[in-house]
């Protein structure tokens, strides 16, 4: 049976310091993709997560006792976050926020593949959600980040570094607020959690 290090294969887009930001260009890749609007701690959010997981598990299984016979790790839990208009954005006020909760697949996963996963999934637990689900390239390109240690409450300075790093540097935003969960914050303690904390930029 073959077997894949993904984390090794991507691993510019799944590894950053947490000293200083690094410019890295991000290549397109396709996710599993689920929208949303409100607070993180929102039931709404925690349902898109565990359609993600889901979805994404049983697709590794299927492909690992296929006839290509593929072992892979499911890959870790990303967000996008923004607000519609940002001068409204208010780090303590999260109802108006909008997200895409994502896992980014293996370049061999197809459409077919991931229908066929919803249907199997569907079937067995009949998550809600499952219908919303989306199967799409996203592609960042030059882009800064950073890594953050600790609780999510705790990320305002480490943005704050990296807008700062933006600025001394002459990039322009070019896309949403983007962060990697490293750790699975089901069941990592606040203060371990790792976040790469990632920004879509343009040259000034």
């Amino acid at each position: 049976m073959k077997k894949i290090d993904l984390k090794k294969e991507y691993k510019e887009q799944f590894k950053a310091s947490q000293k200083e930001p690094a410019v890295i260009t991000i290549p397109k890749s396709n996710y599993l993709c689920l929208s949303g609007k409100g607070d993180p701690a929102s039931a709404e959010f925690k349902q898109a997560i565990e359609a993600l997981f889901s979805v994404s598990y049983t697709i590794k299984f299927t492909i690992k006792k296929g006839p290509k016979a593929i072992d892979y790790g499911v890959l870790p839990l990303e967000g996008l976050w923004w607000v519609e208009n940002m001068a409204d954005f208010d780090i303590n006020n999260k109802s108006n926020w909008l997200w895409t909760a994502m896992i980014m697949q293996p370049e061999f996963i197809t459409q077919e593949m991931i229908t066929e996963a919803i249907d199997q999934v569907q079937k067995k637990k009949g998550l809600p959600q499952l219908d919303q689900l989306k199967f799409e390239p996203i592609d960042e390109g030059l882009s800064v980040q950073v890594l953050h240690i600790g609780p999510f409450k705790d990320e305002g300075p480490t943005v704050e570094r990296l807008h700062e790093y933006m600025k001394e540097n002459d990039y322009n935003f070019n896309g949403h607020h983007h962060e990697i969960y490293l750790s699975d914050f089901r069941r990592t303690a606040p203060e371990k959690l790792k976040t790469i904390i990632r920004q879509p930029v343009k040259v000034a």
